[in-house]
């Protein structure tokens, strides 16, 4: 008797267009002339999404190539200071050694009291005028990763929702149609037997007929409406789960990008998240109040800083000033094998990241090539962003 009881439908799926912020309708299914333009239409729309995507990549892949060219250029300089006559070297060593020494002495105090590591004190320094701006950058990724994460798990479990759904559909339209065969034999079976009945009991089988007839239609009336109301339902899950699959690939890129970025930033400043290089920030910031009870120090200290660049700019290197704040390498090869180390691995890092960018751009780029192929609207704009993408990439 459960059979014709009423299925508890899973939410729909612009549900979980919510967090997108976008606001449409439940799926209309187009008349049979006009499928095939809404098929088109609907191509195009998800082209244009991930073009979008493609492009805001490839602006962040350009990013990650001029940081790339920075390291390298870095490099560079250290193969040219490693290059110079011994003379030369004598004399940044000289200038060098002063400005280690008033380093020492100006950092004497704070030694005392100290809270960061010297490599974050110097990489605080050194990006004093950035790291606001960074910290809010790593905090709103990590934010927005947070958030995308969580749009994961409810896309996933939107979608296995209604491919449970599906599954029951399907189950049950199975045993309507085995019900409908049995229901015609059944039939059959009863006009036999009250013709028999009336032959050999000499009876009218018309009214025995009828009401045989009338229950039958009525049994199969029901069964023929639940299998169409099966079919709709088969279609309008369909239709649900291939939406839920598209925004779950549509998310996945962005989190692929977010979480890159994330790694990448945690990485570079040596820190596990936002609140830690917050932490690491506001001692900084501490550790710079203390240092300006050493002004008189810090005045020598920048006259030889400047000695220094201007020593190193003979050299016509990338960034002199760099290494005011790396003057132990410049007099230590183990300091300079160390700093060699970092840039390499920094490097790597933004080999890996840009070779992560490209596959991605190139996997949505062959997601749009399928969802174009036999659509002519807009493919020609389409086109014209995917060729102006693979010429800032570099996949042809």
């Amino acid at each position: 008797m459960g059979l014709f009881r009423k299925k508890r439908k899973p939410k729909y799926v612009e549900d979980i267009l919510e967090f997108e912020g976008e606001i449409q309708s439940g799926p209309e299914y187009p008349k049979e002339g006009e499928k095939k333009g809404g098929e088109k239409k609907e191509k195009k729309s998800i082209a244009a999404e991930y073009c979008e995507q493609i492009m805001v990549a490839a602006k962040n892949l350009e990013e990650t190539k001029r940081e790339y060219k920075m390291v390298t250029d870095y490099l560079t300089d250290i193969q040219n200071i490693e290059n110079l006559p011994d003379t030369e070297v004598g004399k940044i060593q000289e200038i060098a050694q002063n400005v280690v020494n008033l380093s020492n002495s100006r950092d004497a105090y704070l030694n005392k009291a100290k809270t960061i590591s010297d490599a974050h004190f110097a990489q605080m320094e050194q990006l004093e005028l950035e790291m606001p701006d960074i910290i809010k950058r790593l905090k709103e990724n990590e934010e927005y990763q947070t958030m995308v994460k969580r749009d994961m798990q409810y896309l996933e479990g939107e979608r296995e929702e209604w491919r449970y759904y599906l599954e029951s559909l399907e189950k049950e339209k199975k045993i309507l149609h085995r019900s409908l065969y049995g229901l015609i034999g059944f039939f059959a079976v009863a006009v036999i037997t009250i013709i028999i009945l009336g032959n050999v009991l000499k009876f009218d089988i018309l009214m025995p007929f009828v009401i045989a007839a009338l229950a039958t239609g009525a049994v199969g009336g029901l069964i023929v409406l639940r299998l169409q109301n099966d079919e709709l339902g088969i279609r309008k899950s369909q239709a649900n789960i291939n939406r839920a699959i598209v925004l779950s690939n549509k998310i996945k890129f962005k989190y692929v990008n977010v979480t890159n970025a994330v790694d990448y930033a945690c990485e570079k400043y040596n820190v596990k998240n936002a609140y830690e290089l917050t932490y690491v920030w506001d001692q900084y910031l501490e550790a710079v109040k203390e240092r300006e009870k050493y002004q008189r120090t810090n005045d020598d200290l920048e006259y030889f800083n400047d000695k220094l660049v201007r020593q190193l700019h003979r050299y016509h290197l990338y960034d002199a000033r760099v290494w005011v704040h790396q003057a132990k390498a410049l007099l230590d090869k183990k300091e300079m094998v160390e700093v060699k180390h970092d840039l390499l691995v920094r490097r790597q890092k933004l080999r890996e990241g840009m070779e992560s960018q490209v596959d991605s751009i190139r996997n949505a780029r062959k997601e749009i090539e399928t969802l174009i192929k036999g659509s002519p609207g807009g493919r020609r704009e389409i086109k014209e962003i995917l060729d102006s993408v693979d010429q800032i990439c570099g996949l042809r």
